[in-house]
């Protein structure tokens, strides 16, 4: 994770030398090359059941405890862990207690309630394989994304489609011969094909029509139960549309009296109130942004150097890149020290010089220590255009915990953006309970901007809460967390909920040119110091 070398041209003593690892993990690895496989890893596959690996992919249990639990009660699945934390047989086990095993009920019924659900990027990705196929047999068919898929939802639980033709036949027997993905015959029927990926057993549900009817079925498969109830000023709803033969969307939206809804706003929460502030054709969109913040590099826990981000940044045609690697008390992810920190910022000066226009803008992500403190003294933080302050440890809190211990950072005039508000990670993790309109007070009180953290498994602030913000004068940053070059693409995954809560260019961070944010952020230290002082 930490090398950009290719470890499959290396032999056994080039591995040797690399920092981290030693003889035994380079026999792996050079077994790895040569067969595709190790044999230590098969070894212990063969010992270990299958549930007992499912149960070491669920996050906040830990493999010591797992290894207790099947070692004492014989426990081998996930079934077998919920019903022992039900019983109250775990809170006996050595490294247990009461506390621990109600903490295991609610992981496992957190693991529950997700099971089944996938990222919308895997889904995505995924989905662009499948269509890929379809196409290249029928070039030139209408087959679009419906639901939630459609709506770009945070997690997906199928990939849904509809897909228009003369005579379903073909479509299906193609499908059915299909090496990625295999039918299940009860759910499916002469409209619909049902079935599944063979790889990763993500559900696919693919639903026919007649070209007549494309628009009303495409309106009815992709809107939420909500968005087809709404109504006109004659009290008609979608609902009633449906059934009459309408070819397109966009024909239906205007029998309907409205503009076309983009899809990802198709939730039934927000369209109303977007109809009537005419907002709909100033929602943000990919290519408004100017510039990527909340970035990391090998200073820290990056796989890339800090040049290596700069000229991605660049070449995907953006205007500044900020640069947020961790602050000191981040250990477990390298942590900048103060020396690191100038050293750093002389790379920075060299680079601006030498990639000029395009600029990067001194940050760092600095952890919000216990009691709401900044990482690192005012003097340190005063060398910094912009600083994202964020919770990294020490996430066990109730919401008066972390309510307060996060406005306390808001109030600190350093901070410029608030980080990925509730530590949440979609599918591995809930976030710590806050109070969202207090925080979004508390933002709008310090002129402290939100983040979208646009990783694909954090997605937070949960964009249901951005038109309150809004609202609240709150400006909105979409960052991508970016630890590699890759991670730069993922600003598309946070564009989509921002979209789906109505986000407007005017009202998101980095939409601003680079002579804005150059404007903005030293208007902003400025301010900083001036109240510092005081």
């Amino acid at each position: 994770e930490r090398t950009d070398q290719e470890l499959s041209g290396l032999n056994k003593n080039e591995l040797s030398n690399l920092p981290g690892i030693g003889k035994s993990i380079a026999t792996t690895i050079e077994e790895i090359n040569d067969s595709g496989d190790s044999s230590t890893l098969a070894n212990l596959l063969k010992q270990t059941p299958d549930g007992i690996l499912e149960l070491l992919a669920i996050k906040g249990i830990g493999a010591r405890k797992i290894k207790i639990a099947w070692d004492h009660l014989g426990v081998e699945t996930v079934e077998d862990l919920f019903l022992a934390a039900q019983k109250g047989t775990l809170s006996d086990l050595p490294g247990f207690g009461a506390k621990t095993q109600e903490k295991v009920l609610q992981i496992l019924a957190f693991h529950y309630k997700n099971k089944g659900l996938v990222h919308y990027k895997q889904a995505h990705l995924q989905g662009l394989l499948f269509e890929e196929l379809i196409f290249k047999v029928f070039p030139d068919t209408n087959l679009v994304r419906t639901g939630a898929f459609r709506r770009k939802c945070e997690v997906i639980a199928r990939l849904e489609y509809l897909w228009s033709l003369d005579d379903f036949r073909q479509a299906q027997e193609y499908l059915g011969t299909m090496e990625i993905a295999s039918i299940d015959i009860q759910q499916s029927g002469p409209f619909r094909w049902c079935g599944e990926f063979t790889e990763d057993s993500l559900k696919l549900d693919i639903r026919f029509c007649l070209p007549q009817n494309f628009g009303s079925k495409q309106v009815y498969f992709t809107g939420s139960s909500k968005h087809l109830l709404l109504a006109n000023e004659q009290g008609t709803t979608l609902l009633d549309l449906i059934n009459t033969p309408i070819a397109s969307e966009q024909a239906l939206y205007q029998e309907f009296g409205w503009p076309t809804i983009i899809p990802e706003l198709r939730e039934g929460l927000y369209e109303q109130k977007m109809k009537e502030a005419e907002g709909l054709h100033g929602i943000i969109q990919l290519r408004d942004l100017k510039g990527i913040l909340h970035n990391h590099s090998t200073y820290s826990d990056g796989k890339n150097s800090l040049k290596e981000m700069a000229l991605a940044c660049k070449e995907l045609g953006y205007q500044y890149l900020g640069i947020t690697d961790h602050s000191q008390t981040a250990v477990y992810a390298n942590g900048l020290s103060i020396e690191q920190i100038d050293t750093q910022h002389r790379e920075i000066e060299s680079l601006n010089q030498e990639l000029a226009p395009f600029r990067i803008f001194k940050g760092i992500e600095s952890d919000i220590l216990n009691e709401g403190q900044l990482d690192y003294p005012d003097e340190v933080l005063r060398r910094f255009d912009f600083i994202v302050a964020s919770i990294h440890f020490n996430i066990n809190m109730d919401e008066d915990q972390a309510t307060s211990r996060l406005i306390k950072a808001i109030e600190n005039p350093h901070t410029t953006i608030l980080g990925h508000p509730t530590g949440r990670q979609l599918l591995r993790r809930e976030g710590y309970p806050i109070n969202h309109a207090k925080i979004i007070d508390a933002c709008a009180a310090n002129e402290v901007v939100i983040e979208i953290n646009a990783h694909p498994w954090r997605l937070d602030i949960d964009w249901r809460w951005v038109p309150l913000a809004v609202q609240k004068g709150v400006m909105i940053s979409i960052n991508p967390d970016a630890h590699e070059k890759g991670g730069l693409k993922d600003m598309q995954y946070g564009v989509n909920v921002a979209r789906k809560a109505g986000l407007t260019k005017e009202m998101t961070f980095n939409a601003k040119d680079l002579g804005e944010m150059e404007q903005y952020l030293q208007q902003r230290k400025a301010t900083a110091e001036k109240i510092s002082v005081e």
